[in-house]
């Protein structure tokens, strides 16, 4: 079997150190090790692991002099070309000047490793700061639009070194740094910036006749941004252009006032669902329209009046306590969570016929986000998927299943949140999900699975023909309700309920499932998933047991089930999951939110909500019935 379908696991963010084999695992720790001591030797302290993504991992450091310092390294594992291009990033960043753009210090070489190093902006980046607060306020929406609108400006104007409009061509919530005190911005990551070939009139820049004739003009020299954020003509490889930037910074602000992490949603939920001043968000949806005509509109719109619309006298008004659709249980968290979304079930989401037109494109960004997973979906059905993975961004375990019928979407779910100060954030994104799912017209199920990476085991084998090698001390985690929930067996949600998954192309021994089988007679929730690969397995599971008498008959079933392991046979994925008992909530299909703008006298607004204070407060449980504390089976997974 070919390795294909082992790119369907995870739904792509950046793996967990835990979910890496040992040896990977010791490797990146001893590179890691040998960055902060090439940066100690330069002369550097406080050396910090604050970043990592696709191309390269990022450090932060004091100089002698106290001068806050970000270091650049890239991925070792990558190709040359790819290495090199952290010496262009360093080449474009020197060409911008502005006081939201921290500057460049200097590119070197340390044995054979490229270096780049750059000033710090003060604070968290946009997309942490979304997912500690969820939405943010339309008044803080509209002064980052303010700043980023300002950005912009300056990098189409033809001056500086090059004498050429600048293209940043990965503008997102995680590429800028939010300054708390101060509430200002600063735009970072310069990895995919490149100078303009057409402007904003989409009109050829170049410096000469010569040029101008050159094939450097047929094609595109733009880079591939994230997926998530970036437009059409950027993904599809026009030529560069600061449009590419409106566009960036159009999914950032629709993310930014949705609480969301794609610009995908806006049909569902569009800006002007988001309590956003009324031309403010109708110009957030032009930005964001299939038309290309009318995001062009949109975006001479945006530069010219922001300016004017960052000056509006807005307030923080009150936000009513959000109401979770769907049932989320808080927990007092007993260690810490690394959680993983798997989800499977995806294909019905994706168009019939859906042309394959990014097949040639090579870029591991496009490999990690798009083209295995996205590619041939519709924006709703891609903004749904990640809303999906941000719930995994969170310190969650547990599992959902969607059901789209023709009547309407029906939902099971059995979400436990460890941080009961992110409640209303994670809320935010849940009933994100749901509204998404809702605007999604096709028959089918969607399941996913949020599990802690922490928990899960890794067994090696010598190759594909030879069985796994199973260590006498694993165990597989669980816990224990201190009382028995009630078992309502009409109510159950059954592994075997629903089939074999047809994405799904492990196929487990016989001991194995009918261990499974035993299982599922026992009163508890959770989920277990087997990855086998070439010479390296991992489980990963999530269990807790609902029925204290039957922890016996609960522990025994779990180690049949990792006695069996070494039956295992082929690649592939295979994984089941179980709720604690039916609730299922059921919705009506809707197209697309309703309006709903920033009051025109936010004042008055104000007043008047104060002499006519809002509804009680909604009738959501805080904790699942029966949920009195959990305690971890001494059976539980050592970590790395």
């Amino acid at each position: 079997m070919t390795q294909t379908p082992l790119q369907q696991f995870y739904i792509p963010e950046e793996q967990s150190i835990y979910l890496l084999s040992h040896d990977d695992a010791r490797k990146l720790k001893a590179w890691v090790a040998l960055c902060q001591a090439q940066l100690e030797q330069l002369g550097y302290r406080e050396i910090a692991l604050i970043g990592k993504g696709a191309y390269g991992f990022v450090f932060a450091g004091l100089t002698a002099q106290g001068d806050q310092y970000v270091f650049k390294f890239t991925r070792i594992n990558l190709p040359q070309h790819l290495q090199d291009r952290l010496e262009e990033e360093a080449f474009m960043l020197e060409q911008v000047d502005h006081p939201r753009v921290p500057g460049l210090i200097a590119y070197q070489r340390v044995r054979n490793q490229s270096i780049l190093v750059m000033q710090r902006a003060p604070g968290l980046n946009l997309e942490e700061v979304s997912l500690r607060e969820g939405r943010l306020s339309p008044r803080l929406v509209v002064r980052i639009a303010g700043q980023l609108a300002d950005i912009l400006g300056a990098l189409r104007e033809e001056r500086g070194p090059a004498g050429r409009p600048i293209v940043h061509g990965d503008i997102k919530p995680s590429n800028l740094v939010f300054d708390a005190k101060t509430e200002s911005v600063a735009l970072i990551d310069w990895g995919s910036s490149v100078f303009a070939q057409l402007d904003a009139n989409q009109q050829f820049v170049a410096a000469n006749v010569m040029e101008l004739m050159s094939d450097n003009l047929q094609q595109t020299n733009a880079r591939l941004g994230d997926v998530y954020f970036i437009g059409e003509e950027q993904l599809n490889g026009a030529l560069s252009s600061p449009r590419f930037d409106e566009q960036g910074a159009a999914g950032t602000l629709y993310a930014l006032a949705s609480a969301q992490s794609c610009r995908f949603g806006h049909r569902a939920i569009p800006a002007t669902s988001l309590g956003l001043p009324v031309e403010f968000a109708r110009m957030l949806d032009g930005m964001l329209d299939p038309d290309p005509r009318q995001r062009m509109k949109a975006g001479d719109h945006f530069l010219r009046e922001m300016p004017r619309l960052a000056r509006l006298v807005m307030i923080d008004l009150p936000a009513p306590s959000p109401q979770a659709l769907v049932p989320v249980w808080v927990r007092p968290a007993e260690r810490e969570i690394d959680t993983v979304v798997y989800s499977s079930r995806k294909a019905f989401l994706r168009e019939e016929g859906a042309p394959d037109t990014l097949n040639d494109v090579n870029d591991v960004q496009l490999d990690r986000y798009y083209k295995n997973f996205m590619q041939g979906m519709g924006e709703t059905e891609k903004a749904f998927l990640a809303a999906v993975s941000r719930l995994g961004r969170y310190p969650v375990v547990g599992g959902l299943a969607v059901r789209w019928e023709a009547d309407g979407v029906y939902i099971d779910t059995s979400l436990n949140l460890h941080d009961a100060e992110r409640r209303p954030a994670f809320i935010a994104a849940v009933n994100n999900m749901v509204h998404l799912a809702r605007a999604i017209y096709r028959q089918g199920i969607f399941k996913s699975c949020l599990f802690n990476a922490r928990d899960t085991l890794h067994l090696d084998r010598e190759g594909p023909e030879h069985a796994f090698r199973i260590d006498p001390d694993l165990r597989l985690a669980y816990e224990v309700s201190a009382m028995p929930e009630r078992e309502d067996r009409s109510r159950l949600h059954s592994y075997f309920e629903d089939g074999p998954d047809p994405e799904e192309f492990l196929v487990l021994p016989e001991t194995i499932i009918t261990a499974l089988e035993a299982l599922n007679e026992i009163h508890h929730t959770g989920m277990i998933i087997f990855e086998a690969l070439p010479q390296h397995l991992k489980i990963h599971s999530y269990y807790r047991l609902l029925d204290p008498s039957r922890e016996a008959d609960f522990q025994r079933r779990l180690e049949e089930i990792l006695g069996a392991v070494d039956q295992i046979e082929g690649l592939g994925v295979s994984g089941f999951m179980k709720m604690p008992y039916k609730d299922t909530r059921v919705f009506p299909h809707v197209e697309r939110q309703p309006e709903r703008f920033y009051p025109r006298n936010p004042r008055a607004f104000l007043h008047a909500s104060e002499r006519e204070p809002g509804g009680e407060p909604g009738s959501e449980p805080e904790n699942e019935p029966g949920s009195e504390p959990v305690r971890e089976s001494a059976h539980g997974a050592a970590g790395k």
